[in-house]
């Protein structure tokens, strides 16, 4: 069932209200195809409507049917951001509908079109879906008004020039200024709503993106504070001790046992700041979880008492926690997300569950590991820990965190102790 649905449950949230709006105006070419398809067939034998007038309404029909999917597939790809707006295919629409309308007259006038009825359904139904295909391209509510109003008139314009009657003629404006507006609102609307969905989606992945390049500036910046001056002071020392050693002074020898000082304080500092980085303290990661997730609009529900955890195991948890909450903004489709923090018979167990299976790109799909997963089991194996990912059901993503409490308390892992060389 998984695998004939995962065409649709793959898609983002934008993704998919994009192919279910694409695909909702798309139908509309066979819906106006049989409304109007069957007017000139079924009255050819009882109006006089000949094989000739049979044959040209019914392409002007289809022709029309091709335009409007075509001119809303390009509408919709311009609100996607990924073409430029429709508009030599819009004046096309528009004047192809306007001469169809002035042919129809012309040929009702003359005899050559008799059926009224079928005449003017044409007209009307043809020129409230041009309506609608028009406003898709417009981004202004009184551009879109005028849209509409201008089909109307053009659709009754001929209706009035080739003498047809009064009362007709404010019938056919009536009519598509009526059914014009009410498709035109609808088309409008989903116009409007897919580009919402669509701007909420970039802005999330832009919020995510924007959290991890905080991160790497505020770590670039405490680096630099930490190497900048030593190193400052090693080239300047390094550069004194090459003088001395020329002139054949025994201060050189001094000056470059300064600059291997100076390089040492230099590797503990440095590794002082990459252990607090990969440091991470539980509770700080589970309210930065809670209020990330929610600023994307996810729910978070965090329950987690507090349990009194050595500090080594702490971090390794605020580690899962950190990156299970950036896996479920960059990779997944999340509406919830559910982090649990309890107390085992031999040890912590860490559970965060979202429902957000659909992942993108492959990212936490069965079979796939990626290198978080694997840094959060080296984690969590330096305090005897072990790491469980993958999907609950068809819609729920599981990653299981499970830490002992008998075993003695590490404070950090095994790079977090190397030296930096």
């Amino acid at each position: 069932m998984s695998a004939m649905t995962g065409w649709w449950s793959r898609r983002s949230v934008a993704g998919k209200v994009e192919l279910y709006t694409r695909w909702t105006f798309h139908l509309m070419a066979p819906v106006e195809l049989a409304a109007l398809g069957g007017l000139p067939l079924n009255r050819a034998g009882d109006s006089g409507l000949g094989t000739t007038g049979v044959v040209g309404l019914l392409l002007w029909i289809v022709i029309h049917c091709g335009l409007c999917a075509t001119l809303a597939s390009r509408a919709f790809d311009h609100t996607g951001g990924t073409r430029p707006r429709p508009v030599r295919l819009a004046v096309v629409l528009a004047a192809a509908t306007a001469t169809a309308d002035f042919a129809i007259g012309g040929l009702w006038a003359t005899g050559a079109l008799p059926d009224a009825s079928v005449n003017v359904g044409v007209l009307v139904v043809t020129s409230v879906f041009t309506a609608g295909a028009l406003v898709l391209c417009l981004d202004r509510v009184r551009a879109m008004a005028g849209a509409v109003l201008a089909t109307a008139l053009a659709a009754a314009l001929p209706v009035a020039v080739f003498g047809h009657g009064l009362p007709v003629t404010l019938a056919a404006f009536v009519a598509v200024l009526a059914g014009g507006g009410g498709y035109a609102a609808a088309c409008g609307f989903s116009s409007w709503l897919l580009g919402v969905v669509q701007e909420l989606e970039r802005s999330r992945d832009l919020k995510a993106r924007l959290a991890v390049a905080e991160e790497r500036l505020r770590f670039g910046r405490d680096l630099h504070d930490v190497m900048g001056r030593n190193l400052s002071v090693i080239a300047l020392k390094s550069e004194l001790a090459v003088q001395l050693t020329r002139r054949g002074r025994p201060e050189g020898v001094d000056q470059m046992v300064e600059v291997q000082r100076i390089a040492q304080e230099s590797q503990r500092e440095v590794r002082e700041v990459v252990r607090g980085y990969r440091e991470a303290d539980l509770r700080v990661e589970l309210e930065g979880a809670r209020g990330v997730l929610d600023a994307a609009g996810i729910d978070c529900a965090v329950d987690a008492p507090a349990l009194g955890l050595p500090a080594g195991v702490q971090s390794a948890l605020g580690w899962v926690v950190r990156e299970t909450t950036t896996n479920v903004l960059r990779h997944g489709d999340a509406r919830r997300c559910a982090i649990t923090l309890r107390r085992t018979a031999d040890g912590v167990l860490l559970t965060v569950e979202n429902d957000g299976a659909a992942v993108r790109d492959g990212a936490g799909a069965p079979g796939r590991t990626g290198s978080g997963l694997a840094g959060l089991r080296e984690r969590l194996g330096a305090v005897g820990g072990t790491l469980e990912a993958g999907f609950a059901d068809p819609h729920s993503f599981r990653v299981t965190a499970r830490v002992p409490l008998a075993v003695p308390e590490h404070t950090g892992t095994r790079q977090e102790k190397e030296t930096i060389a």
